[in-house]
């Protein structure tokens, strides 16, 4: 309750803490009447104190989840821990102490964080990826895998990441580089483990249909990244051997123009066709291919390289012996790892074809003044045999009949996602439970027997990567006994790439405690859907796409109802923080930084202009003599500008962190944590405060408001400007809109301001100012609880969320704005019964109307109703 004329969150927010903890808030259970809302927040890595950019999304999911529960929803908000994986591994090499002991050290100090936020989790549903009660479901999940087909092991080329020591999926290559430790990605030959995602490719791409809360910005990520194509699949017979070459095409309409086949370097076929005269330069070509990562040999403006094998293969469609050559520009992983080269309808080849002097044959004739080389558009075949005449979509159609009959090939979607390589030779994961057998060959660990624990290993030495699973070097690890034979065998001693911990986590919050199965799914089937995701747009591709394919999966084994993990997903934007990038020099109106290693982490030029650094958002700023780049950039503890969690909250309070971050600007935006936003943080909530606290005594001896319908004048139009609020703050919660919601908020206390002056504390404002500390209770949930108290016993969070009087949002008058030949000259108030030729009269009357149209001719009177009126007048 309000003790003092001071707003005081120190004192206020611990007693409201402990109290929701007493009273469980947001505690959820299943099949409660009424509506569910599954609200989630993606689970962090916990790397230790939090800063303001990792509580964003955090207050982001409290304020929704709390709105929820006032909504009277069953409320599910739980939290867990990404626990696995390299960060971890990293730092205890690093730091010289084990992955448990940094992990769960981190986990402890990251709750204390959350807890002085005031962010209320179901810690009875508390998930950490790295104990064997959670990661035995991986391995039940994994074996369920391959009893459907839907795991195996492959020796193939795979993304070797030279400082992490271990092999990376595709999807976690980007640019060429390891995801995480930014280190250009070799190619390795091993034998590792996969998921077969592509036999989920076609459900996984129209599955984004039914989902229209998600952002079409993700959902184009993905469909690219699944990359659906459709056209033919056929073969090439080697002259003069018995292999024969599979190739697909999305054009096989122009085979007739295919004057060269291209091999990747790294295709099995490679060595067995090479003549011996080519030998030498294929190897060496090849060798030399393996050193370039993916996305360099795919550059479109890079010169083609390649070497020709001294094979030919024959044409199916004329006949002809076609040269085969291989070129780093077709990659293994896509595709069949062959193309059959058109020059005349393909950029890329025809550059090649130009290069090494090789046929060029046009199959689709350009249009008259074609002056290009390669054309890649609609018309007519030509030089083409039976196809002559006919138009692209035409021509396809018939040539795959015509393959189909000869039994060559056949019509055939393809996708560019490639199935998921899981293996990770690293120390710190979930290991994979398979056994290698002499005998009996690979056998799965029995169910029974699960879960396969990972061995604890103090000495940093015992986990430091060395280019094979550390667990490799444990015999007291790996020596086991085959289930089938019973004889001596060995376990697998690699452990599961993170992201399968992180593909059913949610799922896990249904029913965490459950020692029996991952989950039930009875419970599981309360809540899942997700209905609101909140998280990152930089796990639009490996995350996201890997939880849709695991709950298909599930739910393909009867385990949960939905096809679909997140119902709703929301990407927020980043917070940034001012950071000092160095100390510059300005010459000549360039900027030349002095401290390189921070300016090239921010990935900014030496010797930029004063005008690029301003469209950048930075600041030369003058300190002790020397000039110094500031510059907003995401927060981080490496570039030293985050502002943290714990000394922030018990300098300033919880609800003036929570505020900032809400209103700074809209959620899926950036937005720059700065002092101006704390300080105006703590006005809102201070003005709020008092709203209660200066009159508390009035407040409590004023009646509920009984009859509405019976108000007036400024009490009326206080009671609209309170339900137009509850209507505005109501849509922007829904939509997490939480900005607009706050500034709404604003308003109403102006209005309320303005209201006491006049006529001090009455019924309506009484109504008002209880309404307004429901509605701000999402955001601030500390002082709104306190000032709740001062009327009622129970919780805020117990009463009703405000119900919106519908009637109160009919307007019986609005502004009229009247223009004078399109300029401004005045206000006023008018009936909405008034009729035009009323309202006409009345903006007549109005001085500075007359004043601008004594003595001139009214031409015409533009009339908007219920907004303007435009008096056009001459002379």
């Amino acid at each position: 309750m309000v003790t003092t004329d001071k707003y005081n969150p120190h004192e206020l927010e611990p007693k409201w803490q402990q109290y929701w903890e007493k009273i469980g808030l947001l505690k959820a259970t299943e099949g409660k009447a009424g509506k569910k809302a599954y609200i989630l927040v993606m689970f962090p890595y916990p790397s230790g104190d939090l800063h303001m950019g990792h509580l964003k999304n955090y207050t982001m999911g409290d304020a929704l989840a709390r709105f929820r529960v006032q909504q009277g929803y069953s409320v599910l908000h739980p939290f867990g821990w990404d626990a696995f994986g390299l960060p971890a591994e990293n730092a205890a090499l690093k730091f010289g102490v084990s992955p448990a002991d940094w992990t769960f050290g981190n986990i402890k100090q990251s709750k204390e964080s959350l807890a002085l936020m005031g962010i209320r989790y179901d810690w009875s549903r508390e998930v950490t990826t790295c104990l064997p009660e959670y990661y035995k479901w991986n391995q039940w999940i994994f074996l369920k895998m391959y009893e459907k087909g839907l795991v195996y092991r492959k020796k193939s080329l795979v993304n070797w990441d030279p400082v992490e020591q271990s092999v990376l999926a595709n999807e976690q290559v980007i640019d060429g580089r390891g995801w995480r430790s930014g280190a250009l990605v070799e190619k390795r030959e091993l034998e590792q483990w996969y998921l077969k995602i592509t036999d989920y490719a076609e459900r996984l791409l129209n599955d984004l249909d039914k989902l229209p809360r998600w952002p079409e910005k993700v959902k184009a990520m993905q469909r690219a990244w699944i990359g659906k194509s459709q056209g033919a699949e056929f073969d090439f017979q080697v002259k003069g051997h018995p292999a024969k070459i599979r190739v697909f095409s999305t054009r096989p309409d122009t085979i007739f123009g295919a004057t060269f086949m291209v091999l990747a370097p790294e295709h099995e076929l490679v060595p067995l066709i090479t003549t011996p005269e080519q030998k030498a330069a294929v190897e060496a070509y090849v060798a030399a291919a393996r050193m370039k990562s993916e996305v360099e040999r795919q550059m479109e403006d890079r010169e083609k390289t390649g070497v020709f094998t001294g094979a030919y293969a024959i044409n199916p469609a004329n006949g002809k012996e076609i040269p085969i050559w291989i070129a780093d520009y077709v990659l293994a992983g896509y595709g069949t790892g062959a193309i059959m080269a058109v020059p005349g309808q393909d950029e890329r080849d025809w550059e090649f074809a130009e290069k090494f002097g090789l046929e060029i044959i046009r199959t689709v004739e350009p249009p008259a003044g074609w002056q290009g080389k390669a054309y890649t558009e609609d018309g007519p075949a030509i030089n083409s045999g039976f196809l002559n005449g006919l138009y692209v979509e035409e021509a396809k159609k018939k040539i795959i009949e015509w393959m189909e009959e000869k039994g060559i090939g056949e019509g055939k979607v393809n996708y560019r996602l490639r199935d998921w390589l899981i293996s990770r030779q690293r120390y710190w994961g979930t290991p994979i439970p398979m056994i290698h057998c002499d005998s009996c060959g690979i056998v799965p660990v029995p169910y029974e027997q699960l879960p396969v624990v990972l061995p604890t290993l103090k000495d940093v030495e015992d986990i430091r990567p060395k280019g094979k699973s550390p667990l490799a070097a444990h015999p007291e690890f790996y020596e086991c006994t085959c289930p089938k034979c019973g004889g001596p065998a060995r376990r697998d001693t690699d452990t599961m790439d993170t992201f399968f911990d992180s593909s059913w986590y949610f799922l896990r919050y249904t029913d965490a405690q459950n020692p029996q199965a991952p989950f039930d799914p009875e419970k599981a089937n309360f809540w899942m859907p997700v209905d609101q995701y909140i998280g990152g747009i930089e796990h639009a591709i490996l995350h996201l796409l890997y939880s849709r394919f695991f709950t298909k999966f599930l739910h393909d084994l009867g385990l949960v109802e939905a096809e679909e993990p997140f119902e709703g997903l929301f990407t927020q934007g980043m917070v940034m923080g001012w950071t000092n990038v160095g100390e510059v020099e300005v010459r000549e109106g360039r900027i030349y930084f002095l401290d390189d290693a921070r300016r090239s982490k921010l990935e900014l030029e030496q010797g930029l202009t004063l005008e690029e650094a301003q469209k950048s958002g930075a600041e030369l700023r003058e300190e002790g003599g020397k000039t110094y780049f500031w510059k907003p950039a995401v927060m981080s503890k490496s570039l030293g500008n985050g502002v943290m969690v714990g000394p922030f909250v018990k300098e300033q309070g919880a609800d003036i962190a929570r505020v900032t971050i809400l209103f700074a600007a809209p959620p899926e935006n950036e937005m720059i944590w700065t002092e101006e936003g704390v300080q105006g943080a703590w006005r809102y909530l201070n003005r709020v405060y008092r709203l209660v606290a200066e009159q508390r005594v009035e407040l409590k001896a004023q009646p509920d408001l009984l009859e509405p319908a019976t108000l007036e004048g400024p009490h009326k139009a206080l009671y609209q400007k309170l339900h137009q609020t509850i209507k505005k703050v109501t849509e922007d919660l829904e939509a997490l809109r939480f900005n607009t919601a706050i500034a709404a908020l604003m308003e109403l206390l102006n209005a309320l301001g303005d209201y006491r002056k006049e006529h001090g504390v009455t019924p309506v404002y009484r109504e008002a100012v209880l309404r307004y500390i429901q509605m701000l209770a999402p955001f601030a949930p500390h002082l709104a609880e306190e000032l709740w108290h001062e009327f009622y016993d129970d919780s805020v969070f117990k009463a009703p969320w405000p119900r919106l009087d519908e009637s109160a949002l009919v307007a019986d008058s609005f502004e009229l704005v009247v223009q004078v030949n399109g300029k401004l000259r005045g206000k006023t108030t008018v009936s909405t019964q008034a009729s035009e030729e009323e309202i006409k009269r009345l903006a007549r009357t109005l001085p500075n109307v007359q004043q601008h149209i004594a003595g001139k001719e009214v031409v015409k009177e533009i009339y908007v109703p219920g907004k303007l009126l435009n008096i056009v007048v001459k002379g």
